[in-house]
């Protein structure tokens, strides 16, 4: 089992840049993949960027050019860093983990609110 713990939302003005941070309980090694979701109130979960175990990464198009992922192994931390934040990035923030076994893990969610 895999407990994943995010922070750093919070409250920031748009165009400015906030690090999220998800911490796993156990080593990272055996991730296959981890990524980051959000839910804005009202709006359906949805995919906001992910990293493999290899490297690989994927954003959604509406934040491209603004969000880096990234994984540290060795701290068994995931990060998502956001820049030129927009209002609609709006949302909680969850971050997510799918083991090389398949089995998939959720956190509990951060806030993350852009005043315009």
């Amino acid at each position: 089992q895999v407990q994943l713990v995010e922070s750093g939302g919070g409250l920031v003005q748009a165009g400015g840049s906030l690090r999220l941070s998800c911490a796993a309980s156990r080593s990272i090694f055996s991730i296959n993949v981890m990524g980051w979701y959000r839910q804005a109130p009202g709006k359906q979960r949805e995919l906001v960027a992910t990293i493999s175990s290899g490297g690989s990464i994927d954003y959604a198009d509406s934040v491209k050019g603004r969000f880096t992922i990234s994984r540290d192994n060795a701290k068994n931390t995931m990060y998502l860093q956001m820049s030129s934040l927009k209002p609609e990035d709006t949302a909680v923030y969850y971050c997510h983990a799918v083991t090389v076994g398949g089995l998939g893990y959720w956190g509990q969610g951060t806030q993350v609110t852009v005043s315009s």
